[in-house]
């Protein structure tokens, strides 16, 4: 039954699909791929899986080991993260130079020789520009960037790991100003590097939010450790924590590559401990520079309105005596206008008094008895006494009546009331 059929066997038939495949593809090519996993032997070979996704659907399309070899590992994985600033680890999307490889034991698979950090830069600034714009859509990308800082910030609640570098170099800056400025800081611990960042970084974010009124801003610093990373700063749950802070975020994690998402958010970036550091005494010596210029002004004005005081107290003081003079000469005038007015008065009230007066003698000389007598009345007077009624008198007494031109005595004999007819 075998007769004329060509067998292989296993080892044979992979040693040919080896040849053609060297055969078909014989150069080394560039290639796009996600790393899905990636394991480091203990040998120091790199091993990957490589993986490509459907764009519209995420499903993987393609899949393929691939190896980086030892002494070509060493030296391109330290100058991937430090152009890239990311990890050599799964997630990242690479372009990477292969050869083809099929082995009769172990299969296919690719040979890594190269890798185009550039390719990888642009993935994490597009993953940026993602989370960005969902900031964007979601109307918080610019909360924090928005908030003012009062006019003298002095209370800062600091997030860094107290072991680092960094955060001395910034207390040292602090502490140590030029000016003498008190800044009040308190420490809330995180983790800056490796897997716990982010959450660690919430945290205390979290713990700082139960106290903000205690506090005019926040600062978050970090330095040194290694430049990959940067990548838990490019997370959308510590942006969004960030953007939507209530107190205004300072950041200084100590990088000069491109800005990562919580410094484009931040309400003010710098690029190191030590400047964010300088920024708030700067802050503070703009506030005392403001102040001494409100001082300054104030001390000027002052002077200038008792310059224009004391010259118009001078000018009152050369007025003066002429001031002086003509008052007493109107006070003057108008003394003798008033003494004029009241001896007008008491001569018109002498008059109207003499003139009473001469009415009065008038009226009292009319009913005097010696003008009553010179009519022809007379009087009758009883002891000395005018007689005014007969019942006043009885018989027998005596009685004098006064006439103009004398008296007469006369004896009562009789009385008679004019009632009693």
């Amino acid at each position: 039954m075998s007769a004329g059929r060509k067998e292989f066997s296993l080892l044979e038939l992979n040693a040919r699909v080896r040849d053609a495949l060297q055969e078909a593809l014989p150069e080394r090519y560039w290639v796009r791929a996600e790393v899905s996993e990636a394991r480091i032997h203990p040998s120091g070979h790199c091993y990957l899986e490589l993986i490509e996704k459907e764009e519209s659907t995420g499903r993987t399309v393609a899949k393929a080991r691939a190896t980086i070899w030892a002494t070509t590992f060493r030296l391109l994985r330290p100058w991937f993260e430090q152009s890239t600033g990311q990890l050599f680890t799964s997630g990242i999307k690479i372009l990477v130079l292969v050869s083809p490889v099929f082995h009769e034991l172990y299969g296919y698979s690719l040979t890594i020789h190269d890798i185009d950090p550039t390719y990888t830069l642009g993935d994490a600034a597009r993953r940026r520009a993602a989370i960005l714009q969902q900031l964007r859509d979601e109307g918080v990308a610019d909360m924090n960037k928005e908030l003012v800082w009062p006019p003298l910030p002095q209370r800062f609640a600091i997030i860094s790991s107290p072991s680092a570098a960094g955060y001395g170099d910034f207390m040292n800056q602090l502490q140590n100003n030029p000016y003498g400025y008190r800044v009040y800081t308190a420490l809330f611990p995180a983790s800056m590097q490796g897997e716990q960042t982010e959450r660690s970084i919430i945290e205390a974010l979290d713990r700082i939010a139960c106290h903000e009124e205690l506090f005019d801003g926040v600062v978050i610093i970090r330095g040194g450790g290694a430049t990959s990373d940067l990548n838990s700063f490019d997370s959308y749950p510590l942006a969004a924590n960030v953007a939507q802070f209530p107190l205004p975020v300072i950041t200084g994690i100590g990088h000069e590559r491109d800005d990562t998402v919580i410094d484009l958010v931040a309400n003010t970036r710098v690029k190191t401990p030590t400047a964010a550091a300088e920024w708030i005494i700067a802050r503070l010596h703009e506030a005392d520079l403001h102040v001494a210029g409100l001082s300054l002004s104030i001390s000027e004005a002052v002077r200038d309105r008792l310059q224009r005081e004391k010259q118009t107290l001078q000018r009152t003081t050369s007025a003066l005596p002429m001031l002086v003079e003509r008052r007493i000469l109107n006070e003057r005038h108008k003394s003798e206008l008033w003494l004029e007015q009241i001896k007008h008065a008491l001569r018109s009230r002498l008059d109207a008094e003499r003139s009473r007066l001469d009415q009065l003698a008038t009226t009292v000389e009319l009913v005097s008895p010696q003008s009553l007598l010179q009519r022809g009345y007379s009087l009758t007077l009883h002891q000395g006494r005018v007689v005014k009624s007969v019942t006043d008198l009885a018989p027998g007494e005596t009685i004098e009546t006064l006439l103009a031109d004398g008296s007469v005595v006369s004896r009562v004999e009789t009385t008679q009331s004019s009632k009693t007819k």
